[in-house]
């Protein structure tokens, strides 16, 4: 921690208090062997409140009637933003390659959603449109893409459209003489594939928030269950299973497993990839 933070308070039980209702109002999980950073990325917030105590602070998040903007702070301070472009492309390609396919056949002339519910700064569901482009889908089918995150920041970003080097490192070169262009500072995406995707703010563990979002047909949430608790991992996966459109698909990352965390989702192998599907329940 800088000089400032080191001036912060941190009554005892405190650290607690704030890892419960951040993990309550977030889903993140800091465990006992990460609470160090949790305080850590909190202690700009806390300065720039004019607090000097972590539990005012606390407070503020909990009780005070304005502090949604607050929360908005806490999320873009919190967010991890890893990603990058072609990022665990095996599911992509089983999406473009045969589930959509299979959806369009049910579906002739039906208007297909897919939601990517933790974007980032947007490279998944670019990755996503760039794919189905290439396959011609756009021309064949009324497709739309929704992408959302906690992270107001992220999503600035990904409504700008221009990213920099460590973005392209799994993105095959044609792909990105075909969708970018230099812009100032990086590469800016093609403007008729970034308005495939329609972007918004949203809290995955917020069920009002992603109501809207959630009633897709493929939901990808990658690579965010594993900052999460088990019981915030049930909670969302309750809200996709009550929202999405079965017969649906819930794409996560591979390293996050939910067999003993659902029943509604069963995991599934297509084409060399794992999808969660979540079949119409019968009578």
């Amino acid at each position: 921690m800088g000089s400032s933070s080191q001036n912060l308070v941190l009554p005892e039980g405190a650290g607690n208090l704030i890892r419960t209702l951040i993990n309550e109002r977030t889903g993140m999980f800091f465990d006992n062997g990460k609470s160090d950073l949790l305080i850590d990325k909190l202690s700009p917030l806390v300065i720039e409140r004019g607090f000097s105590s972590y539990l005012d602070y606390y407070y503020l998040l909990k009780y005070d009637a304005s502090a949604h903007t607050e929360w908005q702070n806490v999320m873009n301070a919190l967010s991890v933003q890893e990603t990058y472009f072609w990022r665990e492309f095996d599911q992509v390609r089983a999406l473009v390659g045969t589930l959509v396919p299979q959806w369009h056949a049910r579906n002739p002339g039906s208007t297909l959603r897919i939601w990517c519910s933790a974007c980032a700064t947007g490279e998944e569901p670019l990755t996503i449109a760039m794919a189905l482009n290439e396959a011609g889908w756009f021309d064949k089918a009324r497709i739309e893409i929704f992408a959302s995150d906690g992270s107001s920041k992220a999503i600035e970003r990904a409504v700008r459209g221009v990213y920099r080097e460590r973005a392209f490192r799994s993105l095959p070169a044609r792909l990105r003489e075909r969708y970018f262009e230099p812009a100032e500072v990086g590469w800016r995406v093609r403007s008729d594939i970034h308005s495939r995707v329609t972007w918004a703010v949203a809290n995955v563990i917020d069920e009002e928030q992603i109501r809207p979002l959630a009633s897709a047909h493929f939901i990808f949430c990658r690579n965010v269950f594993i900052y999460f608790s088990e019981s915030a991992i049930s909670r969302v996966l309750r809200s996709f299973a009550r929202f999405i459109r079965a017969p649906g698909c819930l794409f996560v990352g591979a390293a996050e497993s939910l067999i003993r965390l659902t029943t509604d989702f069963t995991l599934t192998e297509i084409d060399d990839a794992f999808v969660y599907v979540k079949h119409e329940r019968t009578v």
